[in-house]
């Protein structure tokens, strides 16, 4: 198969004729939501601002937990199937596809903006096509974990460890917020396992933070026309309100970690010193587990004091090993690019974990710069782990935003992940913070 490659902000849309006869077809949505193929376009995908062909290999049967999205305001663009022309369909709005945890978004849908278009909800929008009777998206799995399956909840078990853990900590703030703020209203998956008294236990502990990310769940200027897709946490927890439910989770669940910082909350070190006090006396009572930090790495010093008193584990969010790119998304206070880099490798030095949630955006984290940039942190760090996180962003908003072009020199998603492989042999991909019997035969035991 050729390459094709056409520009979202150019006008010119003629292509030379493509074989695409075993590529899916692209799906639109009518007015009500119901979707179509389209049998005279095949789907495309996005790269950046590119639609662009994808390679036969990148399309995987959409996974049970995935679902389709009615793109508003915006036409798919494919390519015709007899003619090889790249054009937009105008028989309804665009469709993408959310697929679930542990699969690696390859390539986004690609769309044509219509001018009364407001900025997409923060989700990742996968390219989507159907065909033989299939729905089809652009993803990789990215290991075998499955802590996050759909087909692993059981509404009536977490139902009854809501009931049964909220009354067993009847005062304790944070369990009330992990069951009527996570599991309730936004079916938190990490929250729904620890009511179901297994594997990665949350703590959320900082309400408050220190960067202005331009895709924040939690907190959203109202100069923006979108709303943050979740609230965020309202109080500071205690050390003792931490240690109450997590030390019986350490010692009682399968494959144990506690993890400070969630998505639904500020930046965790900002709350160091209780988070201090709470592994000191989470470790008075039991050794077993891992004790891990969601973080953006902005104050090494502190993460110093937290691995001398047991912390074991770092994931550092970031969206790009480049500085420029990630300072102008992260927008920090008080913090610079290297404090985030220089707090994974303490963790490394301290004989810890550590990762990067790494917020994958095909187009940008493919690129030969963020190659290079992303060789040189592994190198400096001695990096434990990618997680290739799926980029919950309007694709538009984000390009604009740090106002990138289009970009030509990419390599693909794929081939940056092989590459990485070949050169690290070492270093390990997945999705999800690994416990402590993982990271010790990760290989062997998790890996995909």
């Amino acid at each position: 198969m050729h390459s094709i490659v056409h520009s979202l902000k150019d006008c010119a849309i003629f292509v030379p004729a493509l074989k695409l006869k075993k590529s899916p077809y692209l799906l639109y949505a009518d007015a009500k939501g119901n979707t179509y193929e389209d049998k005279t376009l095949y789907a495309l995908g996005r790269s950046g601002w590119d639609a662009t062909d994808v390679p036969l290999e990148e399309w995987i049967e959409l996974p049970e937990g995935g679902q389709l999205y009615t793109l508003p305001d915006r036409q798919g663009i494919g390519i015709d199937v007899k003619s090889g022309e790249v054009r937009v369909c105008e028989k309804g709005r665009a469709v993408s596809a959310f697929v679930p945890p542990a699969y690696t978004v390859l390539k986004l849908s690609p769309y044509m903006t219509l001018p009364e278009a407001t900025p997409l909800p923060l989700y990742c929008y996968s390219a989507v096509g159907w065909s033989g009777g299939k729905i089809y998206v652009t993803a990789t799995r990215i290991e075998r974990d499955i802590r996050q399956e759909a087909r692993g909840y059981d509404d009536l078990k977490i139902k009854a460890g809501v009931e049964t853990l909220t009354q067993l900590y009847p005062t304790n703030r944070l369990v009330k917020h992990l069951a009527e703020n996570c599991t309730d209203r936004y079916s938190c998956p990490a929250a729904r396992n620890y009511f179901l008294g297994r594997w990665e236990c949350p703590i959320p502990i900082s309400p408050a933070c220190n960067a202005n990310c331009l895709g924040c769940i939690s907190f959203i200027p109202e100069s923006e026309v979108f709303q943050a897709s979740h609230d965020r946490l309202a109080f500071k927890p205690t050390s003792d309100e931490v240690v109450e439910y997590t030390v019986p989770h350490l010692e009682s669940a399968p494959y144990p970690i506690v993890s400070f910082g969630q998505g639904c909350e500020g930046e965790p070190l900002l709350m160091w010193e209780t988070i201090r006090e709470a592994i000191i006396k989470i470790r008075k009572f039991t050794n077993k587990g891992s004790i891990n930090i969601n973080t953006n790495g902005s104050k090494p010093d502190a993460v110093k004091e937290l691995c001398a008193v047991g912390l074991n584990s770092i994931r550092v969010s970031m969206n790009s090993a480049q500085e420029h790119v990630y300072m102008n998304y992260y927008l920090p206070n008080n913090y610079k690019f290297k404090d985030i880099i220089e707090s994974a490798k303490i963790v490394r030095d301290h004989g810890g974990w550590a990762s990067i949630n790494y917020f994958v955006f095909p187009g940008v984290t493919d690129t030969e710069a963020e190659y290079e940039a992303l060789c040189h942190l592994i190198d400096y760090t001695d990096l434990s782990m990618i997680q290739w996180r799926n980029f919950n962003i309007d694709p538009d908003f984000y390009l604009s935003k740090l106002n990138i072009g289009p970009e030509e020199n990419t390599i693909g998603i794929l081939n940056l992940m092989n590459r990485l492989r070949g050169k690290y042999p070492h270093l390990k991909f997945g999705y999800f913070n690994p416990p402590m019997e993982r990271m010790k035969n990760y290989d062997v035991d998790f890996a995909h």
